[in-house]
């Protein structure tokens, strides 16, 4: 056993090679997370790079489950929650490109037969892109008290009551946030809708697309659907008490399997996975590697977010800065019940970052300074320690 699983608490995990001496950015990176993972109190954090040259490396530190003394290792999963909509952007540019489908048609097109269909906002106008970018103009139901209330009264039950037709119900006849592409409002309900349209152009479930077309083919092993309670290596995450949902403090019982199901998620994320893998998915992408040039160009074609943040931008499935000392970055953030994430892609210096927290008791301040830290060390090849104690 290696001293990092018998002493969490003292030393980050992580992954040099074998009889060679960790480099100072491996060194640097890992005392970052040593750092966090104690200043901010967390659970447990891990956190991976990948540099242009192809080289990556990963730590860990803190636990993957408290109460079970299971530390926190390289290999540990978290759900990713919205990071997985770059996953199904991706999807769907690709799938438009390989079919010749325009973004520009109305969703109607390829959902319109349902029998609620005519009762969401914007249902005559509202195209695939707009819901990719989140200027549908839809509500976002993961915010609507009815949902709260649906998931609090349910979220004990036995398997997953919230199919996907479910999650679009709670936006039906609500009123029209903004005609469609005139404004921007993150929306959930929005990818639910483009995963149904990826399910009827291809007459295949979302999962079956996305490890044929992404995850077999980038070999991201680690990486799965988020579709049930029993989730291999997943750590235990932990929840504010005050959350809308009801749901209890941890997110896995004794046998480490899920009190709720996660599976009501499902194209507004969906998956669980490691910081290993969730950045080596976003160098291929932003890379050029995942995709063809003219797709990738699609995904990075964005809408300002706000006036008053002028430099945020957002593609489709993808979150842009464009202001600040390292931009332009590229990525997205990502928070569910017992868990928080980020992925970034720094374009001017090609390096690509991602980390997990076990939990959602994380200030967003502090999320930010665990990102420019993390950059900072990463871009000086480990000579930048100042944020480092």
């Amino acid at each position: 056993m290696t001293l990092c699983l018998l002493l969490p608490w003292l030393t980050a995990c992580s992954t040099p090679q074998k009889n060679e001496p960790p480099k100072p950015l491996e060194t640097a990176f890992a005392n970052a997370l040593k750092r966090f993972q104690a200043e901010f109190d967390l659970p447990g954090i891990t956190a991976s790079y990948v540099l242009p040259n192809a080289a990556r490396y990963s730590a860990a530190a803190g636990w993957a489950d408290i109460e079970q003394s299971r530390p926190m290792t390289v290999e540990s999963r978290m759900l990713a929650a919205s990071i997985g909509k770059s996953f199904v952007a991706a999807t769907m540019v690709s799938l438009a490109r390989e079919q010749t489908i325009d973004l520009d048609v109305p969703v109607s097109y390829w959902l319109g037969r349902n029998s609620w269909f005519q009762r969401l906002p914007n249902h005559r106008s509202m195209t695939l892109r707009q819901l990719l970018n989140h200027t549908s103009g839809l509500p976002n139901h993961v915010y609507l008290p009815s949902f709260a209330a649906s998931v609090s009264k349910q979220w004990n039950a036995a398997g997953n009551p919230f199919t996907p037709e479910v999650l679009v119900s709670f936006v039906l006849d609500s009123e029209q946030l903004f005609p469609a592409g005139e404004g921007w409002a993150y929306s959930d309900t929005g990818y639910i809708l483009v995963g149904l349209v990826i399910e009827a152009i291809t007459g295949r479930t979302y999962y079956q697309v996305l490890s044929d077309r992404f995850l077999g083919p980038l070999d991201l092993a680690s990486t799965s659907p988020s579709s049930q309670r029993s989730l291999p290596g997943l750590a235990a995450g932990y929840v504010a008490g005050d959350n809308p949902f009801g749901f209890p403090g941890k997110t896995t019982d004794e046998n480490g399997v899920m009190v709720w199901h996660p599976g009501l998620e499902w194209t507004g994320g969906g998956l669980i996975s490691t910081s290993s893998d969730l950045a080596r998915w976003g160098d291929a992408l932003f890379s050029g590697n995942a995709l063809a040039d003219q797709e990738l160009k699609t995904m990075l074609n964005a809408v300002p977010i706000d006036p008053t943040m002028p430099g945020i931008y957002y593609g489709l499935g993808v979150a842009i800065s464009r202001s600040g000392p390292l931009s332009p970055v590229y990525g997205h953030g990502a928070w569910i019940p017992g868990y928080s994430s980020s992925l970034r892609h720094y374009v001017t210096s090609g390096i690509t970052i991602a980390f997990q927290v076990n939990s959602d008791l994380i200030s967003q301040s502090a999320l930010s300074e665990i990102e420019q830290c993390l950059a900072s060390v990463v871009i000086s090849s480990g000579q930048n320690t100042a944020c480092i104690p």
